[in-house]
């Protein structure tokens, strides 16, 4: 069964900094494109990074510049840095496939207070 397990999020000032963490099992990351998304209250869910499996990488305009987002074979991980973060980055953030999604984890909150 796939699994992909959220964390690292956490209550934050603004100008601060995170790294979001996702650990799968069931799926290998290596051979997969990868996102990470976000769902702020109100708010669909929107696609905040990409990254393909050559390694390419891709961001939302409102992220550009502050986000990174990686990958650790080894352990099977992706990663989001996020930097000078903002009041508007406040949302869940979830991992998953970029293409045939799969069943959502529970996520991992960030909260940016200003």
């Amino acid at each position: 069964q796939v699994q992909l397990v959220e964390s690292g999020g956490g209550l934050v000032q603004a100008g601060g900094s995170l790294r979001l963490s996702c650990v799968g099992s069931g799926i290998i990351f290596s051979i997969n494109a990868m996102g990470w998304y976000r769902q702020a209250p109100g708010k669909q869910r929107e696609l905040v990074a990409s990254l393909n499996i050559g390694g390419s990488t891709t961001y939302a305009d409102s992220v550009k510049g502050r986000f990174t987002i990686s990958r650790d074979n080894a352990k099977n991980t992706v990663y989001l840095q996020m930097n000078s973060l903002n009041a508007d980055d406040t949302a869940v953030y979830y991992c998953n496939k970029r293409t045939g999604l799969l069943s959502w984890g529970q996520g991992t909150q960030v909260t940016v207070s200003s």
